[in-house]
């Protein structure tokens, strides 16, 4: 086993090992494993103080922020008030100024009281209670050894919790799905105790012990659940069930939310009532022993747990899951199923998921039902990308205030109650967020402040200058105080006025008129520069330049913004007018070549492209700027231009996409064939090839053709989240259209 240990921020601690039901489906009682019957009732005090001092121990040594309790059973209420307080008082002892404490105690309900609950808001422990829905479901397997129903007591248990001054302690109910029992009715019973959250189990199986399947239907678990799942969605999913939710972050490239599915590494690790140490606790159903490290709290640490091979072998992501898994497009959200769930006795864990037909037919048919609703417009209108890049934008800029906490002083909070009001006053706040290059600065500014590089500050309070530009583009006549730096004026996308006798850094206040707009230096005459020429251009002004025109889109030909060096390559320096002109004249030229090629896509760059920035040489990477911009060097002819504008805009558009929805999982733990090269890339590096190629079709048919079967692989990639599914979908619709 390769890789660091994964330090465990979950202990299932076992107060009592003995219940006071005799539930037929209990993995503890009724499976392989019967250690239970040779371990103490209750934990005893010493083991009580050794877990204690391991986890806190443990916390530290990891640095770990916080850590989880889990008390159980059995039964865990039966180990009785004065015990469990014992418990509460050692660990919170034990985890102060180490790590904060989340306590929490898995119950069956029958024995809560107002004492019991009384402890528990003294020290935070969150309850959460076994129940499998209405009382028919509920007596199918949980009865008291007599054959007495349970589900009135459980009921009474989770009143008590629903009242107002121990509701915050209610965890959620938990629930081992039966596929005898109505669905309907099950999720009906437990949504009207009004449940913080819902856990729906599934039964303990594996292939030596298949999972009870009444019609014989592979999916039987599947359509049981996913009934529920349609009755849920309809009713406004009023209750969170963690299943559910967790399908829907895998499916969106985050994590699981369960240890039932997804890849995570597990960090869970379960303390016996007498001390001894043991992997999870539902290995007891795949054959005696198999939870059993060898271990306990009096002579080891939890470390010591963490390098055991059976440990080790469910933090292997991928590479731990069936070679039949590994290939298999849900296996990022399913994770191969529950570990136990895999067990036979012939191939011990290697092996599918017992579960596994029910698992694929979860998590497909979840995708079909919330997959567009999942689905950002982002990924299909260009238009929803653009303002949904400028939310983005808006999102650094409020982080920015916020991180700067007050230290910007009198200047920064003059500028940022403008920007508030410019926000409430339509659109002026787009010309901020909607210039590439804020962005940049954005990120910039937000790394300075956060690593704190001299002069972070000083960044910062650019903010002015960009709601200057911004209110002399929109015509407002609000003054604005800015920065001038070195004997330079910027006003981002509008240009830079050069200021004579001075080097030094000062004020300046700008304000928009019919002409142009007023500039006033350090408390001087206030000055107008005209803004009235396309080229125009004064000794001291220089302007932003406008590329095209006459059916060709308007371009900003941006070679003076300082942080227009977000490309990778080396930007070009001031244009001269000939230099300019040539820019001009090839750009009209490229863009008839575009749109006689690739008309539609033509379309789109002219709705989303604002900027151009002359590169020395190279080609740009993809860094931090804004949708919008691009960096290039201008190639001899007005075909080459096409083909860079064009390659440009695909490569700018799905880095944006990336920027605002997730489409692929960030694992890194798959490789895939690309057709245009002999080794395997990660799915990220296919992707994009496949999308710059199915762009430059028409000027590419042998990359069109690549693009084609990249399109194939990546229809099995198990990476690819709901809104990259919906991206090969507009993919296949766009080859062969241009």
């Amino acid at each position: 086993m390769t890789g660091p240990l994964v330090p465990f921020r979950e202990i299932v601690l076992k107060v009592h090992s003995r219940c006071d039901l005799a539930c037929d489906h209990c993995y503890i009682y009724e499976h392989a494993d019967q250690s239970w019957r040779t371990r103490p009732k209750a934990i005893s005090d010493e083991a009580i103080s050794w877990t204690a001092l391991r986890l806190a121990e443990h916390a530290k040594s990891h640095a770990l922020p916080s850590v989880s309790v889990i008390l159980h059973g059995g039964e865990p209420l039966l180990a009785g008030p004065e015990r469990l307080r014992r418990i509460c008082e050692e660990l919170t002892a034990a985890l102060d100024s180490v790590a904060s404490l989340d306590l929490r105690i898995h119950t069956n309900g029958l024995q809560l009281s107002h004492r019991y609950l009384d402890l528990f808001d003294a020290y935070d422990v969150k309850v959460g209670i076994s129940l499998d829905g209405d009382r028919l479901a509920n007596d199918r397997h949980r009865r008291f050894a007599d054959g007495r129903t349970s589900h009135p007591l459980v009921l009474r248990a989770v009143d008590l919790l629903r009242e107002e001054r121990y509701r915050h302690l209610y965890l959620g109910l938990l629930c081992t799905v039966d596929v005898a029992n109505d669905p309907l009715a099950v999720y009906d019973a437990l949504a009207e105790l009004e449940p913080p959250r819902i856990d729906f189990l599934l039964p303990h199986a594996t292939w030596d012990d298949p999972p009870a399947r009444p019609d014989g239907s592979p999916t039987a678990y599947a359509e049981w659940l996913l009934r529920i799942y349609d009755l849920w969605d309809g009713q406004g999913r009023k209750v969170p069930v963690r299943l559910f939710e967790s399908v829907f972050s895998t499916l969106a490239g985050g994590p699981s939310l369960t240890e039932s599915l997804g890849l995570a590494p597990t960090d869970l690790v379960v303390v016996e009532t007498d001390g001894t140490l043991e992997q999870v606790d539902s290995l007891k159903s795949a054959y005696d022993g198999a939870a059993a490290t060898g271990f306990d709290v009096f002579s080891h640490a939890f470390d010591d747990v963490a390098a055991h091979p059976g440990v080790r072998a469910r933090q292997l992501g991928l590479a731990g899951v069936s070679a039949t898994c590994r290939r298999c497009p849900v296996v990022r959200s399913c994770g191969g199923g529950l570990y136990t769930h895999r067990y036979s006795s012939r191939n011990d864990f290697d092996n599918t998921s017992v579960y596994c037909a029910d698992l694929e037919a979860l998590i497909r048919g979840i995708e079909q039902r919330a997959g567009a609703g999942a689905v950002p417009a982002a990924v299909t209108e260009p238009g929803a990308l653009m303002a949904e890049h400028q939310d983005v934008t808006r999102t650094l800029l409020a982080e920015l205030n916020e991180e700067l906490g007050g230290r910007g002083g009198e200047a920064w909070d003059e500028a940022w109650e403008l920007t508030c009001d410019l926000e409430s006053r339509g659109d002026l706040l787009d010309e901020v967020c909607g210039h590439p290059y804020t962005y940049t600065w954005l990120q910039d500014t937000l790394a300075a402040l956060r690593e704190e590089r001299q002069g972070a500050l000083a960044l910062a309070l650019r903010l002015p200058s960009y709601l200057a530009a911004a209110l002399v583009t929109g015509r407002d006549t609000t003054p604005v105080r800015l920065r001038h730096e070195g004997g330079r004026l910027r006003l981002p996308a509008l240009g830079e006025l050069r200021l004579h006798g001075t080097a030094q850094d000062g004020s300046a206040e700008v304000r928009s008129v019919e002409e142009g707009f007023l500039v006033a230096v350090d408390g001087g005459e206030p000055q107008l520069v005209r803004l009235d020429g396309r080229h125009r251009e004064g000794s001291d002004w220089r302007p932003v330049r406008t590329l095209g025109g006459d059916g060709v889109p308007l371009l900003r030909l941006d070679d003076i913004d300082p942080y227009r060096d977000c490309f990778g390559a080396a930007v070009h320096g001031r244009l001269d007018a000939r230099e300019t002109a040539v820019w001009d004249e090839r750009l009209t030229e490229a863009w008839a070549v575009l749109a006689d090629a690739a008309p539609r896509q033509a379309a789109e760059a002219g709705e989303c492209l604002s900027t151009l920035t002359p590169l020395v040489s190279g080609e740009a990477s993809l860094r931090a700027h804004g949708f919008g911009a691009l960096g290039l060097a201008l190639p001899e002819t007005a075909g080459g231009l096409a083909v860079a504008l064009l390659r440009g805009f695909r490569r700018a558009k799905l880095h944006a996409l990336l920027e605002v929805t997730d489409l692929h999982a960030q694992d890194g733990w798959w490789s895939h064939p690309a057709p245009w090269q002999d080794e395997e890339v990660p799915v990220s590096e296919l992707l994009a090839g496949a999308y710059e190629r199915v762009g430059l079709a028409p000027f590419d048919p042998e990359g069109a053709d690549q693009a084609m079967r990249a399109l194939t692989t990546l229809e099995s990639a198990p990476e690819l989240t709901a809104s990259g599914h919906r991206l090969l979908d507009e993919l296949r619709k766009e080859c062969g259209r241009g």
